[in-house]
């Protein structure tokens, strides 16, 4: 009751909180989570999980940001794949048909399932190559009545 009083008189002490010791940390920016392709596979993969969804770890393919998302640990024989040239990276990433694998310094493999482009387009991982590739939607004559119908 006495700490209501002295607060509601203005009269409670204030003490400001020492950043020693404190263990907030301030929320990411998009700049700060470019990935630094000089670590090993697990702490790529910590990096591209910790900063799952925002702001989202990044690196730069084709000259554009391209963001890093779902990543897991890959154990595994190198799989086959189309290779993809990631800018600091000191191996390409390889395009599989499970996702883009990438490299650690430590010759270890992270699969990455999901990649978002600038403007925000998100595709899996294993589609990169064929992301622009436009597909025209072939219906049957069943279908073709269905939406005649429908309009």
């Amino acid at each position: 009751v006495e700490a209501v009083h002295l607060i509601a008189d203005g009269k409670a002490p204030r003490i400001p909180q020492p950043k020693e010791g404190a263990t907030y940390e301030g929320i990411q920016k998009k700049e700060n989570a470019e990935i630094s392709w000089d670590l090993p596979a697990a702490a790529l993969h910590n990096w591209i999980r910790g900063h799952d969804k925002v702001p989202g770890a990044w690196a730069s393919i084709d000259g554009q940001v391209v963001t890093f998302y779902g990543s897991s640990l890959l154990d595994a024989s190198v799989p086959a794949g189309q290779e993809l040239a990631i800018k600091g990276a000191s191996r390409p990433g390889l395009v599989t048909k499970n996702g883009l694998v990438v490299f650690g310094n430590d010759g270890k493999m992270v699969l990455v399932r999901n990649l978002q482009f600038e403007d925000g387009k998100m595709i899996p991982a294993s589609k990169y190559f064929s992301a622009d590739e436009k597909t025209a939607l072939e219906l049957t004559e069943e279908e073709k009545k269905m939406a005649e119908d429908i309009r």
